[in-house]
């Protein structure tokens, strides 16, 4: 893998075990989260902290390049990206030009674990949806299309409700039944198969937790949905309070993963180091879901993963770890039983051969 003027990466180039694990060791602010960023960057176009395109280049660059070989199923694919704002990226694909971004998905795809990760029990409901379907879209990565396509509804359908100021035209009325039946449409296929992940989740979870908190204790999780009955149905009897309120009020977008142990509500109930351990079971779970889906594990990446966890923690963690390719950054020494295939230095945005 070859990063150039990522973040605050200069050029870099990290070669991983293609097996078992992979430290990049560093101070703070050498660009260790960078370099797992590019990583991801490379799998989904997005920013895993969610920042915007401008703020992946370099301060004083005009673009960044991130060029990695990927082994799945046998088969290397080559992707390279240049990503340089205000233009779209520049994606390709085994030289070709990447048309949707479920071609990289297909040849590669990571499971990130950070220490933010405990939003994922303790933020809002929108953490939780961000996770299915990202979770969704790795498994299957057709998904992101439906994903899309609801997202830009919803932008279209929300900005016809403002600019109608409440008053149901004809006009504005007829516009929304094409806004409608779109967004059922998409957001029924999305909602369907977020139920069904959450369903395949939960045993995963509840083992991968019990064994990480060693109290027997287990996971339950629950699809929330925010309304009833058929999407459009609901659509269409949202109406007036859409208008009167200028937003879609009910939909996939408003719909919330509830995250349960024991009966008890984890955002509420637990102490944070057992919602920890809660966070880390759900990405265990996806990352063994999405590895039966694929017929491969995902890359497996361990942003300082095990800084806020305890030794007993720390050690089940490293113990629960899947089989196949990970890298794990670190400020510090090694977690409890580590044992490395390879091991780098990142300093000051360049790996030291």
């Amino acid at each position: 893998m070859e990063v150039t003027d990522f973040r605050n990466l200069h050029s870099s180039a990290l070669h991983p075990a293609p097996h078992g694990l992979t430290v990049v060791r560093g101070d703070n602010g050498a660009g260790k989260t960078s370099l797992l960023e590019a990583i991801a960057y490379a799998s989904t176009q997005r920013s895993l902290r969610g920042s915007p395109r401008e703020s992946l280049v370099r301060e004083g660059c005009n673009s960044a390049v991130i060029r990695l070989e990927a082994q799945q199923a046998g088969r290397s694919t080559l992707v390279e990206i240049e990503i340089a704002p205000p233009r779209r990226d520049h994606v390709m694909r085994n030289r070709l030009r990447v048309v949707r971004s479920s071609e990289l998905l297909e040849a590669l795809r990571t499971t990130v674990f950070t220490p933010d990760d405990l939003a994922l029990v303790k933020g809002g409901p929108q953490e939780r949806r961000n996770f299915l379907d990202e979770v969704a879209e790795a498994a299957d990565p057709r998904l992101a299309a439906t994903r899309q396509s609801v997202e830009r509804v919803l932008r279209q359908r929300n900005v016809l409700l403002r600019q109608a100021g409440g008053r149901p035209t004809s006009e504005v009325l007829a516009t929304l039944d094409v806004w409608d039946q779109q967004l059922a449409h998409a957001g029924t296929v999305l909602t369907t198969a977020r139920r069904e992940l959450t369903e395949e989740l939960e045993p995963l979870a509840s083992s991968a937790y019990a064994r990480l908190t060693t109290t027997g204790q287990g996971v339950q999780l629950g699809y929330r949905c925010s309304y009833e009955g058929d999407l459009l149905d609901a659509l269409v009897r949202q109406r007036t309070e859409d208008l009167k309120r200028g937003i879609t009020t009910v939909g996939p977008h408003r719909d919330e993963l509830a995250v349960l142990s024991s009966g008890l509500d984890a955002r509420t109930r637990l102490s944070q180091g057992r919602q920890r351990c809660l966070t880390l079971a759900l990405r265990l779970a996806a990352h063994h879901l999405i590895g039966d889906r694929a017929g491969a594990p995902p890359v497996l990446l361990l942003d300082d993963a095990f800084s806020e966890l305890d030794d007993a923690t720390a050690k089940a963690l490293m113990v629960e770890l899947p089989a196949g390719q990970a890298i794990l950054t670190t400020a510090g020494s090694l977690p409890p039983g580590a044992e490395p295939n390879s091991v780098v230095t990142l300093r000051d945005g360049r790996i030291l051969e």
